[in-house]
C-alpha cells in the first residue's frame, strides 16, 4: 500500500508521512529538497520498517504535477492515500506584496492540489477505494486582509474538497476526501511567510497524528483543537466584514 505526501520535507507533511508509516503504508515523499527527503527516508525506514520512495518535484509547475502522477503510476502502481500538503504564504498589503511570489503561491496552494486530486481521484473512484487529505487552514473560512492571497487559496481548497466530497457521497463511492484546517502550527511556514504568531501554535506532530486519525474516520473537515473549532464557529456567525476587521488586526501583529 502506497501513500503519497507532497511537501514532505518538513513540518506537517513530514509528520503525516511518519504517521502513515506507523500504519504500515509505504511512503512516496515529494518535495523540492532532495537532501531533506533522503534524511526523512532514512528516518522512516529505520524506525517503521516500510519502504520510502523519494520523488524530487516542484509542484508549483503544472507539467511537473502531471509528470509526477504518470511517474508514480508507472513506478509504484496504485496509491491508496494522497496527501496534498505543499504550500506557503506571504504577508503584507496586497498592493505591496510581490506578484510573482503570489502567482507561485497560487500554483502551489491551488493548482497543484487541483491537478493531483483530479488525477489520483479518477483512479481511486475506479477502484472504489482510497483517501485524499488536502491540507487547508482555518484561514479558509474567513477573509484575510494582509494575507489576502494565502487565505483565498485555502478557501479554494476547503470548497473544492467539500464539493468533491458531496459528489462522492451521491455516487455511493467508498473513496473519501478530507480537508485539514489547522490554526498556527510550529513549522517553517512562519519563516517563509515572514510572520510571527502570537497565539501558541500546535506541534506539527500533534496536528499530523490528529489529521490522519480523523481522515481514516471519514471526517470531512478536520480541526485540530477546540480553539480552532471555535474560530470556525465564529467565522460562520460573525458578518464577513466584521470578521475581516478583526483579522486585519490579528495579521498586523504577525508582520515582522
Amino acid at each position: 500500500m502506497f501513500a503519497l505526501v507532497t511537501g514532505a520535507s518538513s513540518g506537517i507533511g513530514r509528520d503525516i508521512a511518519k504517521e502513515l508509516a506507523k500504519r504500515g503504508y509505504d511512503i512516496i515523499v515529494v518535495a523540492r529538497n532532495k537532501e531533506k527527503l533522503n534524511d526523512i527516508k532514512k528516518q522512516i525506514e529505520k524506525r517503521y520498517k516500510v519502504k520510502v520512495c523519494v520523488e524530487v518535484c516542484d509542484v508549483s509547475i503544472k507539467e511537473n504535477c502531471k509528470n509526477l502522477y504518470e511517474k508514480v503510476v508507472k513506478k509504484y502502481g496504485r496509491v491508496q492515500v494522497l496527501v496534498n500538503n505543499a504550500g506557503f504564504g506571504t504577508c503584507g498589503e496586497f498592493n505591496e506584496t510581490d506578484l510573482d511570489k503570489e502567482l507561485q503561491m497560487i500554483d502551489t496552494n491551488i493548482t497543484a492540489y487541483h491537478i493531483l486530486t483530479k488525477l489520483f481521484l479518477k483512479d481511486m473512484v475506479k477502484r472504489d477505494k482510497g483517501y485524499i487529505l488536502n491540507v487547508a487552514s482555518i484561514s479558509g473560512f474567513m477573509p484575510g486582509p494582509l494575507m489576502a492571497t494565502y487565505y483565498s487559496s485555502k478557501a479554494y481548497i476547503v470548497r473544492l474538497t467539500q464539493a468533491i466530497r458531496q459528489e462522492l457521497v451521491m455516487q455511493g463511492s467508498n473513496v473519501t476526501i478530507s480537508a485539514l484546517c489547522p490554526g498556527p502550527v510550529k513549522t517553517n511556514f512562519n519563516k517563509v511567510a515572514d510572520v510571527k504568531f502570537y497565539i501558541p501554535g500546535k506541534s506539527s506532530e500533534y496536528v499530523a497524528r490528529y489529521a490522519v486519525k480523523k481522515m481514516f474516520r471519514n471526517k470531512i473537515l478536520i480541526f485540530p483543537g477546540l480553539s480552532i473549532w471555535i474560530s470556525r464557529l465564529l467565522a460562520k456567525i460573525l458578518p464577513d466584514q466584521l470578521m475581516a476587521f478583526f483579522c486585519y488586526f490579528l495579521q498586523k501583529r504577525k508582520i515582522q
